[in-house]
């Protein structure tokens, strides 16, 4: 609202006036879609900027202008620039003096608005000028968005009353109309009762105050009543048939949906049905296309089994041979590796011992020289009392000191010399193994390029062998092919008696699904129909409870009857028309109750349907199956005579080669 503020201020300030400081502290208080100016006497720039905002205003929805003092042309600027409001719901303008202009800007505002729903023009005198009321009259004719008009203390004459009876004859959306102390007098207030007869909305009306005879407050009373009563059982019944036809949109739609499913599940079905037959064809096909390479394959690997069994067995003992050799090489070659690992560590232990003997003299060399030192600071301590032996010392001082460092430099001479020992002989025992290490590689590959060649030899042989076999072979096979002819033949037979029964069993798998699906959509349809007679007991539960309201209505008619007879005959004909509605909709509801029936009808006799072809189905099953076993024996007779004939084939052919020149030739295991 801080931005509503700011273009007050700059609309005044546009058009040369200071804004009010009440209105500007009203507009900071403001809450939201609420604008409340009470009791500020507001002025003609400030109605002019007012009106100029509100045209375009969106967020509010109630404004409140009473007791302000607006002149005619700040009401007329005010109420112009609201005619182009969409948002404003509520609008008060109680005790402004509204005259003539203001009931010609009232009736400008209503001819154009069509949001305001409540309107408040108590302590205003609109009635005073006739023709201004009658053109504000007119204007509110024509308005149907209006539905509460307070007009108190607007000194209302009974021709004002006049010109609202005319407006209240078929306004359609008016519902409360306060008229409190006015002038309507005895002649307006009998032109509003004639008026009410043919008002549907109105359920309000007040007339206090206004010398209007007691029999006529009574009669109006009655029609607003009357009206009261009529607008609950039209909205009863309005939210009644919004329920009845969310009910029946709801059964359409769920069968709908159930229908549209079922037809989705019968197409995917055979569809399935369709693509697993195929599938199944080409799977059959392929496996036993499969199966017969696997026989052919089978039976030349019999053949080359017992031709390289023999080869196999003169390979196995060359290459447990060459083991043996090997393993016997191997280790010669450990044995050899521990020797010389076994003489290096001796050398090491041998090196480590010299050096530390070496070690040790040097340790007692160094000791002797700090003994020396030590009696070389002694000596020299005693240099001072005797200068005379200092020289002689000295003498014998620098001769044990070369003599020592003599021996120390011999010392070390010796320990580098061993050092060097130590060294050449480590190089000169590597070179040893390694030498030694190049004749076994040399004698490993020696034996493997004879043992390979003793293989290519064998290999050799293993091919001539194998070239005599494949000859013996080619006579062979030559002699067996009218026998694989009749075998070949004889599996056909089987393979096509084998498709025959898996068709068979796959159509009869089939039917099994379709019964169980069936037995299912069965199930589902009995559910439905649960549903239905459900949903039709509250329906006759809600036409039972339309009957007892009947009966009230009726109820009070007669009560009715007995205070007034004009009154009875006039409600009368509303009740009648009320029944006709409730008997209409009473037919609708027997009309849905058939549709219920005739949904139960056609679901038994689905139901029945189903269970016919159930039935017809477990017929053709049992039938399926007496064929399906008849054909399983005649099967296993085929297979039991084609076994036999197998037999007969294998010894054939086993008696063939044993006597055949293959037998000599193969080892023996």
């Amino acid at each position: 609202m801080e931005e509503f503020r700011r273009s007050y201020s700059r609309l005044c300030k546009e058009s040369g006036a200071e804004p009010q400081e009440s209105v500007l502290q009203r507009l900071h208080e403001l809450p939201r879609g609420r604008l409340d100016l009470a009791t500020q006497s507001l002025t003609v720039d400030t109605c002019r900027a007012l009106g100029k905002l509100l045209q375009s205003e969106a967020l509010l929805t109630e404004l409140v202008l009473s007791d302000c003092m607006l002149s005619e042309e700040g009401a007329t600027l005010l109420l112009q620039g609201l005619c182009t409001n969409t948002v404003l719901r509520f609008l008060d303008l109680k005790g402004n003096n509204l005259r003539a202009a203001g009931a010609k800007a009232l009736g400008r505002l209503l001819r154009q608005n069509k949001s305001i729903q409540s309107l408040t023009l108590e302590w205003n005198n609109l009635g005073t000028w006739e023709d201004a009321f009658a053109t504000f009259c007119r204007a509110l004719a024509g308005n149907s968005t209006l539905q509460q008009l307070d007009l108190r203390n607007n000194q209302v004459s009974h021709k004002g009353a006049e010109e609202l009876a005319l407006v209240l004859k078929s306004h359609p959306s008016l519902q409360q109309l306060d008229l409190r102390w006015n002038n309507i007098g005895l002649l307006g207030g009998r032109a509003l009762a004639n008026c009410l007869p043919s008002n549907r909305t109105l359920w309000r009306l007040e007339l206090a105050g206004n010398s209007v005879p007691s029999d006529i407050l009574r009669a109006v009373e009655q029609a607003m009543d009357h009206n009261q009563d009529r607008e609950a059982t039209l909205r009863e019944n309005r939210a009644r048939t919004r329920v009845l036809s969310k009910e029946v949109r709801h059964l359409q739609e769920e069968k709908s949906k159930q229908f549209l499913d079922l037809m989705e599940t019968i197409d995917k079905q055979r569809e399935e049905m369709a693509r697993s037959s195929r599938t199944t064809a080409a799977r059959v096909g392929q496996l036993q296309e499969a199966l017969n390479e696997r026989h052919s394959a089978i039976n030349a690997l019999k053949a080359k089994l017992q031709m390289a069994e023999a080869a196999l067995a003169l390979s196995e003992q060359k290459a447990q041979d060459l083991g043996e050799l090997l393993a016997t090489a191997k280790q010669e070659q450990q044995s050899l590796v521990q020797k010389q690992a076994k003489e290096r560590r001796l050398e090491q232990q041998e090196a480590v011992e010299r050096e530390s003997k070496l070690l040790r003299d040097l340790s007692a060399a160094n000791e002797k020289n700090l003994l020396l030192r030590n009696q070389v600071d002694e000596l020299e301590r005693k240099v001072k009392s005797q200068q005379d032996q200092l020289f002689l010392t000295r003498q014998e001082l620098t001769n044990t000191s070369a003599e020592l460092k003599m021996r120390a430099m011999q010392a070390e001479e010796r320990l580098e010399l061993e050092k060097k020992r130590s060294r050449q002989s480590l190089e000169d025992s590597e070179q040893l193994r390694f030498k030694e290490v190049e004749h076994m590689t040399r004698h490993l590959e020696e034996s493997e390029r004879a043992m390979q060649e003793r293989v290519q030899r064998l290999e050799a042989v293993r091919l001539s062998l194998e070239e005599e076999l494949s000859r013996a072979k080619a006579a062979v096979l030559s002699e067996r092919g009218q026998a694989e002819g009749e075998l070949i033949k004889a599996k056909n037979q089987v393979r096509l008696e084998e498709q025959r029964l898996a068709h068979l069993e796959e159509k009869l798998r089939l039917l099994a699904q379709a019964r169980d699906e069936a037995h299912g959509a069965c199930l589902q349809q009995r559910q439905t129909a649960a549903e239905a007679q459900a949903r039709a007991s509250q329906l006759g539960l809600q036409a039972e409870g339309l009957r007892r309201r009947l009966e009230e209505l009726q109820q009070e008619l007669s009560n009715k009857d007995q205070e007034k007879v004009a009154e009875v005959t006039r409600v009368r004909v509303e009740l009648q028309e009320q029944n006709g509605r409730l008997q209409a909709e009473l037919t609708a509801q027997e009309a849905l109750k058939e549709k219920v029936a005739a949904l139960e009808r056609q679901l038994k006799v689905i139901a029945s349907d189903h269970r016919e072809a159930l039935l017809d189905r477990e017929s053709e099953i049992s039938s399926l199956r007496e064929k399906l076993r008849l054909k399983e024996a005649e099967v296993a007779r085929i297979r039991d005579e084609e076994a036999q004939r197998a037999s007969f084939l294998q010894n054939a052919v086993l008696a063939y080669v044993q006597g055949s020149p293959l037998r000599a030739l193969s080892p023996q295991k």
